[in-house]
Parts: C-alpha cells; sequence; structure tokens
C-alpha cells in the first residue's frame, strides 16, 4: 500500500476508502484535503487504464496545495472489487463515474473533473449522463479509439490470465518497439511496465476486449462545459493527430500542447489547468484556441 502522504502536498489530509457505484462494482477512492479551503472547486481525478496513482505523483503534489482532490481508481484497476461477470467497457466505466459524482454530492459547476487516457475518454462517454455538470473538463490525451491488432485480440481472447506472467514480456516488448517512443520519453515505457506488472489479469483480459471496438466521435458533440485538451505531440501511443480531430468537433475547448507524456504528468499540466480556470472566472472566450505549452 502506498503512503499518501508521500503523494501529496505537506499538511493534506488522507482518506482512503472503498466506495460502492453499483449492485456489483466497489471503487477504491482517495480523498486529498488540502489545509485551507480557499475557494477552489473540488477536482474529481480519473486516471488512465491500470494507471497506478505513484504515476501522477509530481501531479498531485502540486494540486493539492490548494484544490481538494477526490482521486477514483476504476473498475479495471487491481483494487477494485467487481462481483460475478462485470462489464470493463468504457461506458460501464463511466456510468461508475455518473454515480460517484451523485453519492459523494459534488455542487454543480463546483468541481472539476480531470481524466488522462481511459479516463477522459469515459468522462466524454458519460457527460451526458451527469446530472450535476462540472465547472470544466481537464482532458489529458483522451484515446478516441483504441487500436488493437487483430492477432492481438486472437491471443487475448484465447489466453488464460494465471499464466499472465508468461505473456507480459511480449506485451512490454510491443510497447517499446511499435507503439511508443522510447528515445523521446522513456520515463512512459518505464512507467506503463510497471502499472503492467500491478495489473489484474482477469480484469486486463476483459477489459482489452470490451474497449477494442469503442469510438468516442459521436459523444463529442454533447460537451458543453469549458474543456482543456491536454495533448503531447510525441507522444504516439495516443495518436496526436486524434486529439486535433476531437478538438475540432468540442464547441468550448482549448488545446494545449505539451509536447510528451512526461510534462502531461509533471506540474507543467497543473499549471495550464490553473490559468485555464482563470480564464473562464473571467469570462475570456475559450471557444477553438490552441496554446504551445510553457
Amino acid at each position: 500500500m502506498e503512503d499518501l502522504t508521500e503523494i501529496c502536498a505537506p499538511g493534506v489530509t488522507c482518506e482512503d476508502r472503498m466506495v460502492g457505484v453499483a449492485e456489483d462494482v466497489t471503487l477504491r477512492v482517495l480523498t486529498f484535503s488540502p489545509p485551507a479551503d480557499i475557494g477552489n472547486p473540488s477536482v474529481l481525478f480519473v486516471a488512465g487504464w491500470i494507471s497506478q496513482i505513484t504515476a501522477w505523483q509530481t501531479v498531485l503534489k502540486e494540486l493539492t496545495k490548494d484544490f481538494r482532490v477526490v482521486y477514483v481508481e476504476t473498475r479495471e484497476k487491481i483494487s477494485s472489487r467487481v462481483l460475478g461477470n462485470g462489464e470493463y467497457s468504457v461506458t460501464a466505466i463511466g456510468n461508475d463515474l455518473v454515480n460517484l459524482v451523485e453519492q459523494l454530492g459534488f455542487s454543480p459547476e463546483r468541481y472539476i473533473i480531470f481524466g488522462s487516457s481511459l479516463g477522459a475518454t469515459a468522462i466524454v462517454d458519460c457527460y451526458p449522463a451527469l446530472m450535476r455538470k462540472p465547472l470544466a473538463l481537464i482532458l489529458v490525451s483522451p484515446n478516441a479509439e483504441f487500436r488493437v491488432p487483430r492477432i492481438w485480440l486472437f491471443v487475448v481472447t484465447l489466453f488464460y490470465p494465471p499464466l499472465y506472467a508468461l505473456i507480459r514480456p511480449t506485451v512490454k516488448w510491443y510497447l517499446k518497439n511499435f507503439r511508443l517512443d522510447v528515445r523521446t520519453d522513456q520515463e512512459q515505457y518505464l512507467k506503463y511496465s510497471k502499472a503492467l506488472d500491478a495489473a489484474d489479469p482477469w480484469k486486463l483480459k476483459k477489459a482489452l476486449l470490451s474497449v477494442s471496438k469503442y469510438e468516442i466521435w459521436d459523444r463529442l458533440e454533447f460537451l458543453n462545459s469549458p474543456t482543456l485538451l491536454v495533448g503531447a505531440s510525441k507522444d504516439v501511443f495516443h495518436e496526436p493527430e486524434n486529439l486535433r480531430k476531437m478538438a475540432s468537433k468540442i464547441r468550448n475547448a482549448v488545446t494545449i500542447d505539451l509536447e510528451t507524456n512526461k510534462r502531461t504528468h509533471s506540474e507543467h499540466v497543473v499549471q495550464e489547468m490553473r490559468a485555464f480556470l482563470a480564464r473562464i472566472s473571467a469570462g475570456s472566450d475559450i471557444a477553438g484556441q490552441r496554446i504551445q505549452g510553457q
């Protein structure tokens, strides 16, 4: 178990609990409360597919200085309790978020949803169902679709999860040589390797098969909240061209390029979030703008 005090700013109060979001699903929810409430909106934080909280340590240390953060570990992660033959689709993950927003009593337009990768995709998917709309969305490298080669789908379909340790090195090799630019961002590969090492193979198999045919394109038109799209032009895994296409379909969005996955997981993304919220507070028109990250 992580030492939560190492993941947040000094003086922050940490709460770690399990919350039921469906009849058969219970999720780990961590709440980080800063020592003083200065009136900032709360942040519902939804990390990417099988992502570990330690991958977001730098972001959380900066964010929790003055934001209350509710960090949810989605159902495909090893910490969740899923009874029976639970689903692991994008829609199922999104429905969990809708239920969590209601249960935790977030006030309309007094909270932000911050999501990355699959977490960001699930936020987009479930947005129309949110009864309490957020003040803003911060979407870091959302997946527009999940490009899984047919050969991998065949292997995963036939694969017996208890033998996961045998196939894991091949998965890492594939990522390193075909899906990631390790010369530009070696840290991204190391981070994904740790996530694969810690993943639940039964959930991993079901989740991969569930998301393999998903596409986000018909969901983007429903986003009404101000949206900051954070991309990384050198992060080929998340297909930067898709982010530009997504931006063209969201009516009230600002896009920013932080170039690498490492920078999207750094204090830079929090700085850009603060600047974005300041522009919303000032009533600035943000639609369609693009900003080069500093």
